[in-house]
């Protein structure tokens, strides 16, 4: 039966990470973007897929979350899991989503000195979740490197690929006309 997790996270979480620690599944992704019961697979490149069975359709709230019953999520009492939750602090970090346009677009996250981690997944079609971070460089350029979180291939440089992905902009992220994370129409959170 769906179970209540109680949280300490203290707002909503608008991102959960749920993973068996048990046996081997996959990850699984709710994201508050996404339509009441579907999820994401972390560890994967499908699109978004339909099962209550995961995240239930009750939205969480500032001290719980609920799960049914899904081999992702909860299958058996005698199975353990991990939960992470993300939720969007002012000037800190921001869950959110957004529609691609094949034209240049700033990505506004509020922030006042740019985006430092940003973790892109198209949901509407079949993408990596793609990871470029200030460490290794969020630049304008096709010098920025990029990690796939669901593949086990070193990261690459966009260069690599002929794009440039992710460029800086002072309250989040530019996605440059070429970008994968920018084909037009297609959804990301």
């Amino acid at each position: 039966s769906a179970t209540t997790i109680n949280h300490g996270l203290g707002v909503v979480p608008e991102m959960m990470w749920v993973k068996a620690r048990s046996h081997a599944v996959n990850w699984a992704v709710y994201h508050k973007d996404l339509s009441a019961g579907q999820y994401l697979r972390l560890n994967a490149t499908n699109a978004v897929d339909t099962n209550s069975a995961y995240f239930t359709t009750t939205a969480p709230t500032s001290s719980v979350f609920s799960i049914g019953v899904g081999e992702y999520t909860n299958q058996s009492s005698s199975h353990t899991y991990i939960a992470y939750l993300f939720a969007t602090v002012p000037n800190v970090s921001k869950v959110g989503s957004y529609t691609g346009t094949s034209s240049s677009q700033n990505i506004d996250c509020g922030f006042s000195s740019g985006a430092r981690f940003v973790l892109v997944k198209r949901y509407d079609g079949t993408d990596s979740w793609y990871v470029a971070d200030s460490a290794r460089g969020i630049s304008s350029g096709q010098t920025d490197k990029i990690l796939k979180l669901n593949s086990t291939d070193a990261q690459f440089t966009e260069s690599d690929n002929s794009a440039d992905y992710i460029a800086p902009h002072a309250s989040g992220f530019n996605l440059p006309a070429n970008s994968p994370f920018n084909g037009s129409g297609d959804d990301f959170i």
